[in-house]
């Protein structure tokens, strides 16, 4: 496990829970050695995971639009800084770059970010580990809509069990691995995307 995408809100939300958390994380990440790659950004949870992987000596990848660095949003000391024209470019870069994948809180950017994800794993064009760090049960009610999904025959029962759901962060970061090492046949086809 080289590196791990991370979805994350531009904002940090009300409960200072949701910065202490990601910030934990963030430093298991460095710990390990394992590089961030995230949307670039120095604001909300974004800019506390990524201020938190380089302050513990680990390595951060941002990919971001122009639109956000014209609106001096980007992070200026990751130590590469990938800047696309679209929202779509951005994506398709991030899941080239990560083994495996994490959503934090967030809002429609992070929903959209990892269901997108979900959904090539889904449709076969990747097969990455997808977690989510539940702090303080923020993704509850999420899994219950897919839980509900699920029960009306929306989606498979195994396409929700292969989705990882966790809120210690080194048990998230443990059952990561233990996926990736169950499935490390991992291929991406971004022709077919």
């Amino acid at each position: 496990m080289r590196s791990i995408g991370v979805f994350c809100g531009a904002n940090a939300g009300i409960n200072p829970i949701y910065s202490k958390a990601s910030a934990q994380l963030g430093k298991l990440m460095a710990g390990q050695g394992i590089k961030l790659v995230y949307g670039g950004g120095n604001v909300g949870l974004m800019g506390v995971i990524a201020d938190a992987v380089l302050a513990n000596g680990g390595r951060g990848i941002g990919v971001i639009p122009q639109s956000l660095v014209d609106r001096e949003v980007a992070h200026k000391g990751l130590q590469e800084l990938v800047v696309v024209e679209t929202m779509h470019e951005r994506k398709a870069i991030m899941a080239a770059r990560s083994d495996a994948f994490i959503a934090m809180p967030g809002g429609f950017g992070t929903f959209d970010e990892i269901c997108e994800i979900i959904t090539w794993n889904q449709l076969g064009i990747i097969k990455k580990p997808v977690a989510f760090y539940n702090i303080n049960g923020y993704w509850d009610k999420f899994f219950e809509m897919i839980d509900h999904t699920v029960s009306e025959g929306f989606v498979k029962f195994d396409q929700r069990e292969n989705l990882i759901v966790e809120s210690d962060p080194e048990v998230l970061l443990q059952k990561i691995r233990a996926y990736a090492d169950a499935t490390s046949d991992y291929w991406v086809d971004f022709k077919r995307i």
